[in-house]
C-alpha cells in the first residue's frame, strides 16, 4: 500500500466524521463544519469515475449535509492537476492556513522529565472539554473527538483545574494526536512534554508503535515541538473549494 494512502486513511479513521460515505477509494467526511479534516472529501486513491465527475459529487454531498465543499488533497499527487482543471482552487482562506503537515514519527523518541498529574482516560472530563474544545461540545464535536473506539484524553491538572490536554486514538499501530493545547499561564514549564511522553506510553500499551499528527505550516512552534521529539514531515496537504466559494 501507498504510505501516504495508508497514513492518511488511518488518520480519518482517527478523527471519525458523523457522515463518512466511499466514493470508491475516497472518503466524503461531514461533521456540522467542525475541522477541516471531518468536513471535507479525502482524495486519497481512485474516485472510481474522472476526477472532474467526482468533484461534482463531493459538491451534491456537502449541499446534503449542510458544509461547503472542500476536498482534502495530497500535494503533488497525482490527480492534483485535475482537481485545478475542474476549477477548484486552494483554499488560502482556510482557518487552519492553507497547507497542513502530516508528521511522523516513533514512539520512542517521546521522552520528557517527569510531570506531575498527567492521567490519560478513556473519557474526556469537562476541564478537558473546556480547554481541547469548549466547556458545552457540540454534537458533532463529541462525535469526532469522543465517539472513536480506542481514544484517550490526556491531561494535566493542577489544583483542580486542566491545565494541559491533548487527544490520542490508536488505529493499528498508529497513534493519532491531535487538539494538543496549554494554558498560557502554564505554557514553557514543560507541560506539553510531559503530556505528550504519558500519551505516548498509553498509546505503546494499546499497540501502537508510532504516531502520526498534522500541523498547520505557519504553527513553527509546534513543528518545533514534535520534531524535537523524534517526529519527521511525512508529506502535506492542502483543502481545496470551487472557485468562487
Amino acid at each position: 500500500m501507498d504510505p501516504v494512502y495508508e497514513v492518511e486513511q488511518r488518520c480519518a479513521d482517527a478523527w471519525p466524521a458523523q457522515v463518512d460515505e466511499r466514493l470508491g477509494e475516497w472518503r466524503l467526511r461531514a461533521a456540522g463544519g467542525f475541522t477541516g479534516r471531518a468536513n471535507s472529501a479525502l482524495t486519497c486513491g481512485d474516485p472510481g469515475m474522472p476526477v472532474s465527475e467526482a468533484l461534482l459529487r463531493v459538491e451534491t454531498f456537502a449541499r446534503r449535509n449542510g458544509i461547503s465543499p472542500a476536498a482534502h488533497v495530497v500535494r503533488d499527487a497525482k490527480h492534483e492537476n485535475a482537481v485545478a482543471a475542474a476549477g477548484w482552487v486552494v483554499n488560502e482562506d482556510h482557518p487552519g492556513g492553507a497547507e497542513s503537515g502530516v508528521l511522523t514519527g516513533p514512539l520512542t523518541g517521546f521522552h520528557s522529565p517527569p510531570v506531575d498529574g498527567v492521567e490519560v482516560s478513556d473519557v474526556p472530563t469537562p476541564g478537558w472539554w473546556e480547554l481541547a474544545a469548549q466547556a458545552v461540545p457540540t454534537a458533532a464535536q463529541r462525535h469526532v473527538l469522543a465517539s472513536g473506539s480506542g481514544s484517550g484524553f490526556g491531561s494535566v491538572t493542577r489544583d483542580g483545574e486542566v491545565v494541559a490536554a491533548v487527544r490520542g486514538a490508536v488505529v493499528g499501530d498508529l497513534l493519532h494526536i491531535a487538539r494538543l493545547a496549554v494554558r498560557p499561564d502554564h505554557r514553557r514549564g514543560g507541560l506539553a512534554r510531559g503530556l505528550l511522553a504519558g500519551l505516548a506510553e498509553w498509546g505503546a500499551k494499546n499497540g501502537a508503535t508510532r504516531c502520526a499528527l498534522q500541523v498547520a505550516e505557519h504553527n513553527t512552534p509546534a513543528w518545533r515541538l514534535y520534531t524535537s521529539l523524534g517526529c519527521a514531515e511525512h508529506h502535506r496537504y492542502r483543502y481545496w473549494v470551487p472557485l468562487g466559494t
